[in-house]
């Protein structure tokens, strides 16, 4: 078979398993992607002539467990509206019974794949910064991601920072979530008790254990601190930011940031050369600070103080 058949092949297959949209409002264009969870798709929205991203689960049947799911993340992302979180545009039923919802479609690269054109420590807590951002706001929410990561945020092509798949969020307090047929060892998110969620590597050592019931704001703090750890890769720290990733990293919940907005107050006390919660100064630590933010100041004052005695010395001369 040629090169040009596989293609077609492929191109038939992938729209003989897509979703059965309603004809007279989208048109399905490709797969963009497929997770655990669902898939998602390039889709047409003939209504508003834009294209969009439309996710539909991989459930085999609409009363699955990744059905609810889906419903959850829809309505998580519904009630959370931020620069750093794609807006949903529209929901609704496939002929099969299946659920869906359609998303604004963003062009642009995963963190993956974006990390590694970042060049220094400025240009990366940039980028971090604008997640933490965006965690902190979902925590002012009351909703918990559990499975930051790097695939899980994206860099548009205008500069913006995204972050992604909410799918395993964890909605905290009385805050209403759709009703979901489970177990009674089951949590109130759906998610059954001893039930790992998150990824190796990044998740916290509470939902290592799979302890899911336990997963709070400090959860994502592990995360983020994992995370910056990762983008850092090939890059040396210096000893406060050091500290602040040590502090996200603690084993036990209560020694972290308690969420992402005090994460990224200290982080942005760090940028700001003031001291940061992390990392307790000595004395002469402090000195240093003081030296490296007034550098440009301290060099100009010496040169002049050169200049002078140099001109002093040669008068006597």
């Amino acid at each position: 078979m040629t090169r040009l058949q596989d293609d077609a092949v492929s191109r038939l297959r992938e729209a003989a398993g897509g979703p059965e949209l309603p004809p007279d409002r989208y048109e399905l264009r490709s797969l963009v992607g497929r997770g655990g969870m669902g898939a998602v798709y390039s889709a047409f929205d003939r209504r508003l002539d834009r294209e969009v991203a439309l996710k539909v689960s991989n459930g085999a049947t609409p009363a699955s467990g990744l059905e609810e799911r889906l419903r959850r993340e829809a309505s998580v992302l519904a009630r959370l509206e931020h620069p750093g979180i794609v807006p949903v545009h529209d929901a609704g039923e496939l002929r099969d019974g299946r659920w869906f919802y359609v998303m604004k479609r963003v062009h642009g690269l995963t963190l993956t794949e974006h990390a590694p054109t970042l060049s220094g420590e400025a240009a990366i807590l940039g980028v971090f910064e604008r997640i933490a951002q965006t965690v902190a706001f979902a925590h002012d929410a009351g909703v918990v991601h559990r499975d930051l990561k790097p695939s899980n945020v994206m860099v548009g092509r205008f500069g913006e920072v995204l972050v992604l798949d909410w799918g395993v969020a964890k909605i905290l307090g009385t805050a209403p979530v759709p009703s979901l047929p489970a177990p009674a060892t089951a949590l109130a998110d759906g998610t059954a008790a001893g039930t790992r969620i998150g990824t190796a590597g990044f998740m916290a050592p509470e939902q290592e254990r799979g302890d899911a019931m336990t997963a709070t704001p400090a959860s994502d703090v592990y995360s983020l601190g994992a995370l910056l750890s990762w983008m850092l890769k090939g890059v040396t720290p210096r000893r406060r930011l050091r500290a602040i990733i040590a502090k996200c990293l603690q084993p036990s919940p209560s020694d972290r940031y308690p969420d992402a907005a005090a994460l990224a107050a200290d982080l942005s006390r760090y940028r700001a050369g003031l001291p940061v919660e992390a990392h307790p100064e000595s004395a002469p630590e402090r000195a240093w600070r003081w030296a490296e933010k007034y550098r440009t100041f301290i060099l100009l004052i010496l040169a002049y103080l050169i200049m002078r005695a140099a001109f002093a010395w040669y008068s006597r001369g």
